[in-house]
């Protein structure tokens, strides 16, 4: 018989973006850092089936499983701090739920009974959790938006049900809110709080344990005062204070007793949680030996959480070389036009590494590209991932190879000399979502090249995300003018990862390694490219440090003289 999970149920008031994801994440780590095996699932009420066709600035990035499911970027968050390994039923959204429930009601599977919200939609919800978090210890459930929004109420609804069908000792109510201070008032205000958990109340949910975001600790004397009137004992309500380095959250929220509550409340008999290695990586992101300042080259620039995994991977490249990173977001459209050439100069001239993410669609396509050819013209660090391998290719056709009108099949820009086309399983594919090259595929990389090296394997597996491809008809000449194509699929159909040799670093990959990038363990594509940019930042010191050449007579060259 398997053992019985242990339900943690997540839940926010007051604002969205509250930070929901990363306690769900934090109380993951801990519950795993006391020796019990976890895993996490995110209800989202958007009708949506998935993320996969919502716009970047409506949702933020698209996180990719294994198995291929496109979900909300709060996976990335549990992976990151976690061991488990999500699948596509760790996101469940209404629209999936009642796609099921419609679809039960066509085969007749309700035997002619009145489908309704209860118990139709609340059931089919149930049985996804229960089906979703089978054989884990703990089960961490995030529900997205805010109490008292209309379309949450469904999945708030099961919750209660859930909660009220097992044990007291089987399921635990944290709900995460915020306590504002007023600086006109000069004190920490609990009322949004107190709404929040009335709210709560009204839907039948009574939070066992209160996270309360807030910029500076919460005094006991507050913290009495929210007890009284929330029905939340004192030591459960729990200070979550602004952290300059997320990855501290697990800390802060243990010192707090967050965990020790939590396997209380579900009478856990576990030991104290082992944080050193969290401590360690803390440590190293306050006190970095140095910094390196990083371009990321996107559409996408004006919200930062389209580039979520992105960002954080790039952080534990800096975590693993010792350094922090200095992000210099760059607008791609800012990169084109007549004045391009000064103003790539303007942008990426001080810039260590350069960096083109992923990315749908031909807008900022020129000024990427008129950024990859300063890169590596200029011999700075390249990294390119998905649409930025994508883009290198195209500019190294264009510039190296002489193919003047390279581009994409992407790109409605009337060029036939498509080096990038559509896979051929995609030409007659209508709908939107889930239709691309989607989730983990493996790899096999050229023994002698910089790839292999950086992953001390010739085999590998990495997550994707896109529909169109290297042309392999122009392979060939690619390679014969230096663009070596040194990760492949299995049967050598498909190319993986580009690079130039002759380059510092240029290296283009078509997955997506972000998605496997955690803080205890680094990808090793973005640590060997934060390990190039602090080549580069030392290679420049060193240049500019360099003291002028002696002059016979001691005397400095005059103007003229030179």
């Amino acid at each position: 018989m398997s053992r019985r999970t242990k339900f943690v149920l997540v839940t926010g008031g007051v604002v969205s973006s509250i930070g929901k994801g990363l306690a769900s994440a934090s109380i993951g780590a801990l519950m795993e850092a006391r020796g019990l095996t976890v895993t996490h699932m995110k209800l989202d009420p958007y009708i949506n089936v998935d993320p996969g066709t919502m716009s970047p600035y409506q949702h933020g990035e698209v996180y990719v499983t294994d198995d291929g499911a496109e979900t909300d970027l709060d996976l990335g968050h549990y992976e990151r701090y976690t061991s488990a390994r999500l699948t596509k039923k760790a996101n469940v959204t209404t629209g999936r739920i009642y796609e099921a429930v419609i679809s039960k009601e066509r085969r007749g599977e309700y035997l002619g009974a009145t489908v309704q919200v209860i118990p139709h939609i609340t059931d089919e919800i149930k049985a996804r959790i229960y089906e979703g978090t089978v054989g884990a210890d703990i089960a961490i459930v995030e529900v997205g938006g805010t109490v008292g929004d209309i379309e949450s109420l469904p999945f708030l609804e099961a919750l209660r049900q859930l909660k009220i069908e097992n044990s007291v000792e089987d399921v635990v109510s944290v709900h995460v809110t915020l306590v504002p201070h007023i600086a006109t008032a000069g004190e920490l205000k609990t009322k949004p709080t107190q709404h929040s958990v009335r709210e709560m109340r009204q839907i039948g949910i009574q939070p066992d344990i209160l996270i309360c975001r807030c910029d500076r600790p919460i005094a006991s004397g507050l913290k009495e005062k929210i007890s009284l009137f929330s029905n939340v004992r004192a030591e459960c309500v729990i200070s979550a204070v602004d952290v300059k380095c997320i990855y501290e959250l697990p800390l802060v929220l243990h010192a707090e007793g967050l965990d020790t509550e939590i396997a209380s409340r579900l009478n856990i008999w576990s030991r104290q949680p082992e944080l050193a290695e969290w401590k360690r990586i803390v440590e190293r992101f306050k006190n970095p030996e140095g910094t390196v300042t990083i371009g990321i080259i996107g559409k996408y620039v004006h919200l930062k959480d389209c580039y979520k995994s992105l960002h954080e991977a790039l952080v534990h490249g800096g975590l693993e070389q010792g350094v922090g990173i200095d992000f210099e977001y760059i607008d791609a459209e800012d990169l084109e036009g007549a004045d391009s050439v000064s103003a790539v100069q303007k942008a990426l001239g001080g810039l260590d590494a350069v960096l083109v993410p992923g990315g749908f669609g031909d807008r900022g396509v020129e000024g990427k590209i008129n950024a990859i050819r300063f890169a590596r013209e200029q011999s700075i660090p390249y990294f390119g991932i998905c649409l930025g391998m994508q883009l290198a290719v195209i500019e190294y056709a264009r510039n190296v190879c002489g193919i003047r009108k390279a581009s994409s099949e992407e790109f409605s820009d009337g060029s036939s000399q498509h080096v990038i086309h559509l896979m051929p399983d995609q030409h007659d594919v209508t709908d939107k979502g889930g239709t691309m090259r989607l989730g983990a595929y493996p790899c096999k990389l050229n023994e002698d090249s910089r790839a292999a090296t950086i992953y001390g394997s010739a085999d590998i597996s990495e997550r994707h995300r896109h529909r169109f491809e290297l042309n392999n008809e122009y392979r060939e000449q690619l390679s014969e003018a230096g663009l070596i194509q040194s990760g492949t699929s299995p049967d050598d159909h498909l190319v993986e990862i580009v690079e130039v040799p002759d380059h510092p670093h240029f290296i283009g990959c078509q997955f997506h390694p972000e998605f496997k990038s955690r803080p205890l363990a680094p990808h090793p594509l973005f640590s060997a490219f934060v390990q190039a940019a602090v080549v580069q930042r030392a290679t420049k010191s060193e240049a500019i440090n360099t003291d002028p050449p002696e002059v016979p007579g001691g005397e400095a060259p005059s103007p003229a003289a030179n």
